[in-house]
């Protein structure tokens, strides 16, 4: 790897791996915001565990909650950095790599919106329309910057694909909109974000198989890759109004990923640290489409292994937080 790739991947992974001293709210990551994706994803598969196998719906209830609390706090959080720090907010959005993470806070915005639909639907709408410009104007501008040109081939890391699921998202959290133009939109969003997913999938796998293997601090971000099918699985669910053929391609080929990247992600060699989260929205979006094709299929052993599935996305989300607050209380996440 060259030196201006090695410079650029630093950076990121040194939000995971610095010492616990100088903490400050200027070091506060970006990538924090996949926690508040991945825990309103895990509320929403909750909810359709309420649906199908009659859970109390105070489960879901309380993790949406408690998602909606993450998100208030780091949106604070963020927001004193911005206007104490304002210059390691653009450095940070500028970066070829943490600048993608900025895509987290849309998607946050888009899955909240559904949280906060079950208690006031017009809230919930609201949200949706702020999400969907802020997720369509990253869009605009990732790929404004990636056809300036001058982008190493070392830089595509898995990291790239958020604003094309973001886009993704828009389907997915908006199907059920009453405002006239949200089909068009739909559609819209679902095109900007396939094809965008796609494609810069097949640069990152392409990194993947030429260049160095991705440093230990980022190695979680592998289980991204996941994310374009599993979310493409419900987005175009959404859209077409049933599970055939594709849709089952989509998700199975997400679930042939996720096995073979499991291993590779979950070893003790990998240190803890902010970029963990990013396995929650993957894993939360594997699970929901899980839920969705044993419903539909309804055969028994399906829906036994999709619950298992959120058995298990929801002891991960536990671990996660447990593991951040304690970084938290020691310093270590916020220090330079």
């Amino acid at each position: 790897m060259t030196n201006s790739a090695t410079s650029a991947t630093s950076t990121l992974s040194a939000m995971d791996t610095r010492p616990a001293a100088g903490a400050s709210i200027k070091n506060l990551p970006v990538n924090l915001f996949a926690a508040v994706m991945g825990l309103s994803g895990l509320s929403m598969g909750w909810r359709f565990a309420h649906t199908e196998f009659g859970v109390p719906r105070v489960v879901s209830d309380a993790i949406g909650l408690f998602a909606t609390f993450v998100f208030v706090v780091l949106l604070v959080g963020y927001g004193a950095k911005l206007l104490r720090h304002p210059a390691a907010v653009k450095a940070e959005f500028n970066h070829p790599i943490a600048g993608n993470f900025f895509g987290t806070i849309a998607i946050a915005l888009l899955l909240q919106s559904a949280v906060l639909g079950t208690y006031d639907s017009a809230l919930g709408h609201a949200v949706w329309v702020v999400g969907t410009v802020a997720t369509l104007l990253l869009a605009a501008h990732v790929v404004s910057r990636l056809l300036g040109g001058n982008c190493h081939p070392a830089h595509a890391v898995p990291a790239w694909i958020i604003p094309g699921v973001a886009a993704l998202d828009i389907p997915v959290t908006g199907s059920h909109m009453p405002m006239a133009w949200a089909g068009e939109v739909l559609l819209l969003s679902a095109a900007v974000g396939s094809v965008l997913a796609l494609v810069l999938f097949t640069m990152i796998v392409t990194r993947l198989i030429q260049h160095e293997p991705l440093a230990p601090a980022m190695t979680p971000s592998l289980l991204i890759l996941v994310a374009p099918f599993e979310v493409g699985f419900t987005a175009y669910v959404n859209l077409t109004g049933r599970v055939d053929l594709f849709a089952g391609l989509l998700f199975y080929f997400g679930l042939f990923l996720f096995l073979v990247l499991a291993p590779k992600v979950f070893r003790r060699s990998v240190p803890f640290g902010a970029g963990w989260w990013a396995i929650s929205f993957p894993l939360a979006a594997m699970v929901n489409a899980g839920l969705k094709y044993a419903s539909v299929r309804g055969a028994v052993p399906l829906k036994v292994v999709a619950g298992g599935m959120l058995v298990v996305l929801t002891a991960v989300m536990f671990v996660l937080a447990v593991r951040t607050v304690r970084v938290l209380f020691n310093g270590r996440l916020l220090a330079s």
